[in-house]
């Protein structure tokens, strides 16, 4: 069953005890960070803070912490679990017996059925704030690091609505908080919701969604084509319909269950200096120039939480949300690319900083058009290391990985260096947004890809010597 909000999603985690409350007073400058740091470095619980020093309000972090409660949050025994469910979505086998032909038509009525459901009040609503009552200190916002530029609200659902086309968009931006009513809108050049900005003419109506289901949650971070709605792709992970509701100030819909809505405006004349911010690659984000996030109207449930995360030096909480991520949308890269076998983002390169591929190999210097193709797909294009190895290596297996990079490449045959999009958070390059980029091809090598020498088989014992050993094992005393 889906959860209805994050409160139900809270009380799975109770009961799973995955879930630890501290009433401690914690103060939400810098403490709350160091406890949430150690807290999932060492897999540990997500923690709701009910005692936070100057608010009323908790606070809730680390909830996607681990991979068993990502699963949780996506109700699914495991990350294969999820890729099963994409796999079957996407599958363009035709239907051949009866049986399939019913399967395949309740799967796609079922999707038609999974589009947002308006609805006419939400307990997102029954606190209202608009104009001058508009307080964004009742918030128990985080300073996350110590050289931040302030507070961030680092875990909200943007809604905006392309001016031409009215499609909708819900992104993750952080947001710092300038004063009581304004904040930075910290949208990235290659982003949907920044194109919307862009073509805006003026003002661009925008809400923010604060502690949803955590299927919500995810779906705002999804790296989602910009046709395809991040609420009817939470819908799909769910398997129920998102209730929205209509804003109070603003013409957009929000999910009528969430703990907090931010309703206001962007204005495209309108910049103002953000960050810097201790940032998810490890690093500070330096300060720039942002659009500056006006809010008109503040509304929360009766008994809000504040649902927050924090990023930096890897792992984090992010680590596991881009597990999610990768295991998702393998389905989806294997059908444009069907020679691909799997794939790994390590969470050292941030997850776009370095993608692992294996794949079967059927032609000369193929290798080379997978790396390419990657670098033309969404956001692996911003991948500043791409690994290609055979099918039979396992790429989450960084060893393994090592073992044929360090082996099996000739260093002026098998690198490729090109210039390409980087992400806007990338500080080596010597100019932003682009630099340069390596693929390496540590695939066994041909005749025809230049290699005339014979290449040798890896060591392996045979099968049949791997058998017997495995039934003497237990009798040897080893264990």
């Amino acid at each position: 069953m889906a959860y209805r909000d994050l409160k139900e999603f809270i009380a799975r985690l109770k009961e799973a005890g995955e879930l630890k409350e501290i009433s401690r007073p914690v103060d939400p400058h810098l403490e709350i960070t160091e406890i949430a740091d150690r807290a999932v470095k060492r897999g540990g619980p997500a923690l709701l803070f009910t005692n936070v020093t100057g608010h009323s309000m908790p606070v809730l972090i680390n909830q996607f912490g681990t991979a068993s409660r990502m699963c949780l949050a996506l109700r699914a025994e495991s990350f294969e679990e999820l890729s099963r469910r994409v796999e079957s979505l996407v599958s363009l086998q035709p239907p051949v017996g009866m049986k399939d032909k019913l399967h395949a038509v309740r799967r796609f009525v079922g999707l038609a059925g999974l589009r947002p459901r308006r609805v006419r009040r939400g307990a997102c609503q029954e606190v209202v704030f608009t104009g001058d009552e508009v307080d964004l200190g009742r918030l128990p916002v985080l300073q996350c690091w110590p050289l931040d530029a302030g507070r961030y609200i680092t875990l909200p659902l943007v809604f905006t609505r392309h001016p031409e086309t009215g499609r909708r968009n819900v992104g993750m931006y952080r947001l710092q908080v300038f004063d009581r009513n304004t904040t930075g809108m910290h949208w990235h050049l290659h982003k949907d919701a920044a194109e919307h900005y862009r073509q805006c003419g003026g003002r661009l109506e925008v809400a923010v969604a604060i502690g949803t289901d955590p299927a919500l949650t995810y779906a705002a971070t999804a790296p989602l084509p910009a046709q395809v709605d991040e609420m009817a792709f939470a819908a799909f992970l769910r398997g129920a319909p998102v209730e929205m509701v209509a804003c109070k100030t603003v013409d957009l819909e929000v999910p009528a269950h969430a703990e907090i809505v931010l309703e206001g405006y962007v204005d495209l004349e309108e910049r103002r200096r953000e960050g810097p911010f201790g940032d998810h690659t490890g690093y500070y984000s330096l300060a720039d120039d942002y659009p500056v996030f006006h809010v008109t109207a503040l509304t929360h449930r009766r008994d809000p939480i504040y649902a927050t995360t924090i990023v930096g030096q890897a792992p984090m909480e992010d680590t596991y949300l881009a597990k999610a991520t990768e295991r998702l949308f393998l389905p989806l890269l294997r059908l444009m690319l069907p020679e691909v076998v799997d794939m790994d983002l390590p969470k050292e390169g941030g997850f776009h900083n370095c993608v692992l591929v294996s794949m079967k190999k059927s032609y000369p210097l193929q290798a080379r058009k997978v790396m390419h193709s990657l670098w033309g797909t969404g956001q692996l294009q911003f991948s500043k290391c791409i690994v290609v190895v055979d099918a039979e290596v396992d790429v989450h297996d960084y060893a393994q990985v090592a073992w044929r990079v360090f082996n099996n490449v000739d260093w002026r045959r098998d690198v490729t260096l090109v210039d390409g999009p980087l992400d806007v958070l990338d500080h080596s390059s010597p100019r932003p947004l682009w630099g340069g980029k390596i693929g390496i091809d540590a695939t066994i090598k041909w005749p025809e890809e230049g290699h005339h020498r014979e290449w040798p088989p890896d060591v392996e014992m045979s099968a049949d010597i791997k058998a017997r050993i495995d039934e003497l094992w237990p009798l040897l005393g080893l264990e």
